[in-house]
């Protein structure tokens, strides 16, 4: 069942939870849920990192005292999830304040086009900042003899479950060789179980979308040997072509001890709420993502916090942005 967004701190005690870090003073917890996505993604990892900066308030451990820290009286959390567009929904039905979704996803259900032709436009989705790019991954096993997309023919391929954003672009990149799922053996396996696939030999392949490094392949890499099989060619020309919100990107050598790198496709990766937050307590979060003590939070932990800059927020930014959000980009002369 999921918790109201405010909960008394004295109902939140009495359940048994503690949460240290808040001041004592507060009166009432506001609860924010990040859903992100499978727990071996980079979603996940970066969720867990945003949401401690959320949760420390002045005079915490990590801000000191007088600090520019978190957001007074909250508990974020990164919560597991299925992927950008069971996110959508979740943010869409307020059972998650807000979610990470990649920039297509969030262009078609907001738009109503694409996988949403024929829906209602999710038209309450608003951004609060973009965040790093995501790269499309095509792994095989090492020596696998599957240097293209086209080899995938005949193939278990792994196009990730329904839900998530990574099936949505696989069929996208196969439709653009030519392909569809009934051309392979199709498989829909979770992010955090793909990996003992491979290992196992139940599949040949699976496509991931994600910043590198992405700790599944780095598991595979370091045990059975994988290679990145790159996406590229005429016919992604056309895919560019057609889909804005597609971009050349590059996995770079050694992303992956022992990999080569290769040129594939990537979107971006979008912090999305909805506009029924108040405009205050987006106003916060976006001023708590971008103050120097989130800063050391992102460079000390995974890889992809390193590049979350206030720079880049407004990159690949396709839906209207939280007026709360705004404001705070219109303060720092990023809009007019």
């Amino acid at each position: 069942m999921p918790v109201p967004p405010t909960l008394s701190r004295r109902s939140l005690l009495a359940g048994g939870l503690a949460f240290a870090a808040l001041p004592a003073h507060a009166q009432d917890i506001t609860f924010f849920r990040i859903v992100t996505g499978g727990t071996v993604g980079t979603y996940f990892p970066i969720g867990g990192l945003i949401a401690s900066a959320l949760s420390n308030p002045p005079g915490s451990r990590l801000c000191g005292e007088g600090g520019s820290c978190g957001v007074p009286g909250m508990v974020a959390t990164s919560v597991s999830s299925n992927g950008s567009v069971a996110n959508v929904a979740a943010i869409a039905s307020g059972s998650a304040q807000s979610g990470f979704v990649q920039s297509d996803i969030a262009y078609w259900a907001y738009n109503g086009t694409g996988i949403y032709e024929g829906r209602p436009r999710v038209d309450s989705l608003r951004a609060i900042a973009n965040l790093f790019p995501e790269s499309v991954h095509l792994v095989v096993r090492k020596g696998s003899g599957i240097n293209s997309v086209r080899d995938l023919k005949g193939k278990k391929v792994s196009l990730d479950e329904p839900g998530s954003g990574t099936l949505v672009d696989a069929r996208l990149i196969l439709a653009a060789f030519g392909m569809s799922e009934h051309d392979l053996q199709a498989k829909y396996i979770p992010a955090q179980h793909v990996a003992d696939s491979l290992k196992d030999g139940s599949i040949d392949a699976f496509f991931n979308v994600s910043g590198w490094p992405q700790s599944a392949v780095i598991d595979l890499a370091a045990t059975i040997g994988v290679d990145l099989v790159p996406i590229e060619g005429p016919e992604v020309d056309r895919l560019l072509k057609q889909y804005s919100f597609l971009t050349v990107d590059e996995i770079p050598d050694e992303a992956y001890r022992g990999v080569g790198g290769v040129r594939t496709v990537g979107v971006h990766a979008l912090w999305l709420t909805s506009v029924k937050q108040s405009d205050t307590l987006i106003y916060q979060v976006t001023a708590a993502l971008w103050n120097d003590n989130t800063r050391k939070l992102l460079d000390s932990g995974h890889v992809k916090g390193r590049v979350i800059r206030l720079t880049s927020a407004l990159v690949g930014v396709g839906i209207p942005l939280h007026p709360g959000a705004e404001k705070f980009y219109k303060e720092h002369g990023m809009i007019k």
